[in-house]
């Protein structure tokens, strides 16, 4: 026989809240508080899949060095989606205050800090003479293929603002949206150097993802970050301006520039120049200054935009050569 026990007034309040919580579906509690009396805890190694967790690192050779490698791309892409969360908030209409608002692109901010400075794991963290065994092993994939963070883009800003900028004096507000697609700047760094023809890498990225992506661009061409945005700062809020002229420059320069760097770093030696394991045009493609990529152009000087990253990419370079 066990000992009874006195509920208190607030678990009986708690109790009737549930019960007219589940009343409200046409659900009993009692089978809901039965099922409780069976359950187990919940762990820490359960709730997190700790075990499934550890076994998505596969590295393909035997050179130590690319478990970092692996571990990394997949910590930035578990940060590319708490980016995303955010976004599709903010894209969504679900956010109509400006102090929330704020508070949503300074979480993202956060999150590109932390990868940003994160991003010596890869430069000074991983063995040149293993990271150039390993990479040719993972042809012809290549961080180009990282679709959230093309979904990041298409969610921030207007498609012509993501357009190479040969192609830009091209295209009207007349044109569809799949010509727009087909002309931005990351499909313009992902050719042959020397035929101009698709690589693989972008072939199969395209076969993949490009259905989606194109839906998901008319989903979001008047409800992108920027469209959103026109709601503050129009109040002419200072702190909210900053903060997505900091997005802007997480994106578009800082994260770019920390790819730049790793690949500077090990493709780079003795005036010798590799190429990127997916083909793309690296020296091109990522250094800011080339792609002037701007998600909010209204926000910036045209002094700043035409020197959009130029000094920092000079600086390495003259480093590292």
């Amino acid at each position: 026989m066990t000992d009874k026990i006195t509920l208190s007034p607030e678990v009986i309040e708690k109790l009737e809240k549930l019960s007219h919580k589940f009343a409200k579906q046409g659900q009993n509690l009692s089978d809901y508080l039965e099922g409780l009396v069976h359950a187990d805890y919940l762990s820490y190694w359960d709730y997190i899949e700790l075990e499934t967790l550890l076994s998505l690192q596969k590295p393909r050779t035997d050179q130590k060095d690319e478990m970092i490698f692996v571990t990394y791309h997949q910590i930035t892409e578990l940060y590319f989606r708490l980016i995303l969360w955010e976004m599709e908030q903010i894209n969504a209409g679900e956010v109509s205050n400006a102090a929330v608002f704020y508070d949503k692109i300074q979480r993202m901010n956060r999150y590109f800090k932390q990868l940003s400075d994160s991003f010596s794991i890869m430069t000074e963290g991983l063995d040149r003479e293993q990271f150039a065994k390993f990479r040719m092993s993972l042809m012809p994939s290549s961080g180009f293929q990282s679709v959230q963070y093309r979904l990041i883009e298409i969610l921030s800003t207007d498609l012509i603002n993501l357009v190479h900028a040969d192609y830009v004096l091209w295209l009207s507000s007349n044109d569809p949206i799949e010509a727009y697609m087909d002309n931005l700047y990351w499909k313009a760094g992902a050719r042959d150097v020397q035929t101009g023809t698709k690589t693989l890498t972008l072939r199969q990225f395209e076969d993949k993802y490009d259905k989606m992506l194109l839906r998901k661009a008319r989903e979001y061409k008047q409800k992108n970050l920027r469209k959103r945005m026109q709601l503050f700062i129009k109040k002419g809020d200072a702190d909210i301006i900053t903060a997505l002229r900091e997005f802007d420059q997480w994106a578009n320069v800082q994260w770019p520039l920390a790819h730049f760097r790793v690949a500077v770093r090990h493709l780079v030696s003795n005036n010798q120049v590799k190429g990127a394991t997916g083909g793309t045009n690296w020296r091109k493609y990522l250094p800011p200054r080339f792609q002037r990529v701007v998600f909010f152009p209204e926000l910036w000087s045209e002094e700043e935009k035409e020197n959009w990253g130029k000094s920092w990419v000079m600086s390495q370079v003259k480093k590292n050569m």
